[in-house]
């Protein structure tokens, strides 16, 4: 659970978690304070315009057709993130920012 901590870039909550892990390992902390604390970890993932998109995958060097393959999606979804008409959430958001912070090999 540590390696969440460490992911989100910060060294001060990874340590924070780091010990909260520990004492729920012992006992002293409940399951509701650790979710919490797991939940603080975690990456945010900030909504991408079409712009950031059709950027993201020109910097990957890489078609609409291929660059859905990645995400698991249609080549359609990419093609309408790109023109603003729809807009990707959940999973594939989440990809997206593994990409855009690590590259398309993060997803491969």
């Amino acid at each position: 659970m540590a390696k969440a901590a460490r992911r989100s870039g910060s060294k001060v909550l990874a340590a924070v978690h780091e010990s909260v892990t520990d004492l729920y390992e012992i006992g002293l902390v409940d399951k509701a304070t650790m979710r919490h604390f797991d939940e603080l970890c975690l990456t945010p993932v900030a909504a991408m315009s079409p712009e950031e998109i059709r950027a993201l995958r020109e910097r990957e060097q890489v078609s609409q057709p291929v660059f859905a393959r990645y995400l698991n999606v249609r080549k359609e979804a990419v093609s309408k993130w790109e023109r603003g008409e729809k807009r990707p959430d959940g999973p594939s958001l989440k990809l997206l920012a593994l990409v855009k912070a690590k590259g398309l090999q993060s997803i491969a």
